[in-house]
């Protein structure tokens, strides 16, 4: 493919990272380091311009407090990645490994489960009462773990260059994307910003000055025809997607008839290694239990949030709400839900493109649907149930829209053991899903939670814990459930964001908090965990998110008082 119209710089970039590449694979932990740490430097220098980019370009005005998820998903997350590389870096290079210190342990089954957050006191700290598992695959023992733990760094890695696609709605994961391409395979790497984030294009360079001034690593602006020159390009060993299932296809298998004849023959146009996070349809699943009045407002907000955070363009938006048709809390839960969303349905522009022509598609497919705020902009399609075959069961429709199934639960055991066949076998995506469950219903149910979690076919299952919430732990291992192939790549391929450096996993298992402090302590909790920041109705998002990003990069404890003071605005 002939070289796209100025983009003679992207053509030097690239022999420029090849030249590189067999002196970064050469490196050690040990000289890696310091690299990361003078990026940690940098990105707190750059966050405030980073951020404020953002929002201009998503329309989040001044003094709005959902600038809060811009902090979050964008320096936190990239800030947290950073540490826990360095973390693991340091073990390596003292003679350890990554999981060292860390509490592991085999389910009946012969799972291996590794504990990865809390990962230090700091996280205790500000984010109490929430958790993190790894699930390793089945093959994977105790005896054979570490085997799984840093393979780049155990044994010497091949020299190559891969090219990331970066994704276009959150924007920790461009630089996050690449720090895996660099530090799991070894790789140098160029980052193609989205045409909606190429903004990024000048922070991201000076925060990873360490990497670029030594062709490690290269951020670069480019629409489509950028895009499609890249993957091809004969200087590329390896490529990473986010995206769509359909961008995927496109450029393994090539365009239109000639894409269904390559990949009816399983003969790819391009046979470059790839690996990719795309996305689905993922369900939140409601358990029904002994809910109080304030319970049903705060799952409402968090049911809100599921769907509302960056405006619904997230890939792991739960798009599908599972409840109890006959549960006598369902009818106040979804009222409490449409009462949040009135308040916050309009509190921002649609920024994707193409937000329209889906939210139009799939009011027609459901006419029964209701709309929401003052231009009707936020849908929900509700009565919807198992078996229905609708089209918001298979696909995915990024914006703000949403499906309400409702199944029958004559007990807690047949319920879970419903929505979870449901889940896997008629939602299309295995990135992520989410359960809320009240604690004594948990306690009481713990048997079929427990098979719940480990049935789900899910790259990450949150428990009272939206599974994004796996994003912003460092040490998970983000990506879709294991066993997608290039003919049928589902939600993706292969794991990003792993700061712990894991291979041969199955799946995170996250969980949070049913209730905020201090109602948590009635119910036996020990934590001070608040309103998550995360939420699209916390009040004091933005100065906590700003906070929380600050100190992440710094641990100076200055920030700190005005973290937990607005933190607890909630």
């Amino acid at each position: 493919m002939s070289l796209p119209e100025a983009s003679d710089h992207i053509q030097r970039d690239l022999e420029a990272l090849k030249a590189a590449a067999p002196r970064w694979a050469s490196l050690s932990p040990g000289q890696i380091i310091p690299l990361l740490e003078e990026t940690r430097r940098r990105t707190v220098e750059v966050s405030e311009r980073w951020v404020d980019l953002a929002c201009e370009a998503k329309g989040l005005p001044a003094g709005s407090a959902l600038r809060g998820e811009e902090w979050i998903s964008g320096p936190w997350a990239l800030l947290s990645g950073i540490n826990g590389l360095i973390r693991s870096l340091t073990a390596i290079s003292q003679g350890h490994s990554p999981i060292d210190g860390f509490e592991m342990h085999t389910r009946t089954d012969g799972q291996v489960v590794l504990q990865v957050y809390p990962g230090n006191v700091w996280d205790k700290l500000l984010v109490s009462g929430h958790t993190g598992e790894v699930w390793m695959q089945r093959d994977v023992t105790p005896a054979s773990l570490r085997d799984h733990v840093a393979t780049r760094f155990r044994a010497p890695t091949a020299p190559g260059l891969g090219v990331v696609l970066g994704a276009g709605n959150i924007n920790a994961i461009p630089p996050l994307d690449a720090l895996t391409q660099l530090l799991d395979h070894g790789r140098t790497c160029l980052v193609k910003l989205n045409p909606l984030n190429g903004y990024l294009l000048e922070p991201l360079t000076e925060a990873f000055r360490a990497f670029v001034e030594r062709d490690f690593l290269r951020f670069v602006r480019g629409r489509a025809d950028v895009g499609a020159w890249l993957v091809e390009h004969p200087l590329v060993d390896a490529l990473h997607i986010t995206g769509s299932e359909h961008t995927h296809d496109l450029i393994v298998w090539g365009p239109d008839e000639e894409g269904r004849r390559n990949k009816a023959a399983g003969t790819p146009r391009n046979h470059r290694p790839t690996t990719s996070e795309l996305g689905g349809v993922g369900p939140a699943i409601v358990v029904p239990g002994p809910w109080s009045d304030a319970d049903f407002r705060f799952q409402a907000e968090r049911l809100v949030t599921f769907k509302l955070h960056n405006r619904g363009f997230n890939c792991v938006a739960a798009q599908v709400v599972v409840v109890p048709d006959d549960w006598e809390g369902t009818e106040r839960l979804l009222q409490e839900v449409r009462s949040v969303l009135e308040e916050v349905a309009d509190d921002r522009p649609d920024y994707y493109p193409g937000t329209d022509t889906r939210r139009t598609a799939f009011a027609s497919a459901h006419p029964d649907h209701h709309r929401i705020g003052a231009e009707g902009d936020v849908i929900i399609a509700d009565g919807l149930h198992p078996g229905s075959g609708s089209p918001a069961f298979v696909e995915e429709v990024f914006g703000p829209v949403w499906a309400v199934v409702r199944m029958k639960s004559p007990s807690i055991e047949a319920y879970l053991e419903e929505a979870v066949r449901f889940s896997n076998e008629e939602l299309h995506g295995t990135l992520g899903c989410q359960i809320l469950i009240h604690p004594s219903t948990e306690k009481e149910h713990a048997a079929a939670l427990d098979r719940a979690v480990a049935d789900l076919r899910y790259g990450t299952v949150g428990i009272n814990l939206w599974c994004g919430g796996a994003f912003l732990m460092a040490n998970c291992a983000w990506g879709a459930y294991p066993g997608h192939t290039l003919d049928d790549v589902g939600s993706g391929i292969g794991v990003v964001h792993n700061a712990m450096l894991l291979s041969h996993t199955e799946k995170n298992v996250v969980r949070g908090t049913f209730a905020p402090f201090p109602r948590t302590l009635l119910r036996g909790r020990l934590h001070t965990s608040p309103k998550p920041l995360w939420f699209v109705t916390h009040k004091g998002a933005e100065e906590a998110g700003r906070r929380i990003a600050l100190f992440e990069g710094t641990r100076d404890p200055r920030h700190l008082p005005s973290l937990l003071a607005h933190a607890f605005r909630g």
